[in-house]
């Protein structure tokens, strides 16, 4: 059985000769050229035998097509430094265009990986929903963009909608470049943490929809990620994606095997990324992947870290946790 084959009998909960698995993490130096990105995806699919490659491009590069400024760190373990927000004030909503040379840079280096390792390793290209696209715009008080769709639907949404149709256009890009699917990233929004149930359920819901509902067909390998804490898993229950992907050591959220029923469908996770792989033992790695697959029947499942892995993240613990669920 190879990676493709694998992927898509845990999708459909079909037994596996073993679950497939797959990490992800930043790689912020590489992160500013599509061919270095490119290459050093290759290069760590191929050293930790990776089932399927979420393609893990620079996290601020939908806001830079929106008006962000960045520029480098200089450092492999800092992320880009914010020059400029694009949206400083409410009025700024009303101006936001769309440029698109960043995301056309991130689904041709999509494309270049995947050329290299070819169509029996699916490769997921990652997209923002259009609220975590928006909670980079405003800078460093992310929470400012919660208070001002709340309190001024009217002039937030339709700014949220233009976002949702440039991250539509590049979820299409991406799979004419060979993508298997979308990676759909709702970033600490979509938990009462963040704004009630019902109030995500009657302004951001619907638009979440109208994009995931929009992934062409040739997308079959499409996976819903839900960051943070006490996530709201009804999200999961209304988008149409086969996979959902959540960290289940984060504070209120389900379990593996919890969030299987509640939804229907495959899950992704099973790994602490911030704690077990960052400062675990590869034995401490191995455990929790064996817990996973035993308390799901290896059924339905699909080995991950629940979000990014920290760049000091041990290789030891890379590779034990891609050897543990092939054991």
């Amino acid at each position: 059985m190879d990676s493709r084959a694998r992927v898509e009998a845990a999708i459909a909960g079909r037994k596996t000769d073993h679950p497939p698995v797959g990490a992800w993490g930043h790689t912020y130096k590489e992160e500013w050229s599509p061919e270095q990105l490119a290459a050093i995806t290759v290069e760590r699919q191929r050293r930790y035998g990776w089932d399927f490659v979420k393609f893990q491009p620079r996290a601020t590069f939908f806001a830079e097509a929106f008006g962000n400024r960045y520029e480098p760190s200089g450092h492999r373990l800092k992320g880009p430094v914010m020059l400029e927000a694009a949206v400083p004030d409410l009025e700024s909503w009303g101006a936001l265009k769309v440029d698109r040379k960043p995301l056309d840079e991130q689904a041709r280096a999509l494309g270049l990986v995947v050329k290299e390792l070819g169509d029996r390793v699916p490769v997921l290209q990652t997209v923002f929903s259009p609220i975590s696209v928006a909670g980079y715009l405003v800078g460093k008080d992310k929470r400012r963009v919660v208070r001002e769709l709340r309190k001024h639907p009217e002039v937030v949404l339709p700014a949220l909608e233009r976002i949702g149709d440039a991250l539509m256009d590049f979820a299409r890009a991406s799979v004419e470049h060979g993508a298997a699917g979308l990676f759909y990233a709702i970033s600490g929004y979509a938990t009462p943490d963040s704004m009630p149930v019902d109030v995500y359920a009657s302004l951001l819901l619907p638009l979440d929809q109208r994009i995931v509902d929009s992934f062409p067909e040739a997308a079959w390998f499409n996976v819903l990620h839900l960051c943070g804490s006490h996530i709201n898993m009804e999200v999961a229950r209304s988008l149409r994606v086969p996979v959902v992907s959540w960290s289940t050591a984060n504070q209120g959220n389900p379990s593996l095997e919890a969030g299987r029923k509640v939804t229907g469908k495959a899950v992704m996770g099973g790994v602490a990324q911030r704690t077990t792989m960052l400062r675990g033992t590869p034995d401490q790695v191995g455990r929790e992947v064996k817990s996973a697959i035993s308390a799901t029947g290896g059924l339905g499942v699909l080995i991950a870290p629940g979000c990014s892995v920290p760049p000091r993240a041990r290789d030891a613990n890379l590779k034990a946790m891609a050897e543990a669920a092939a054991a």
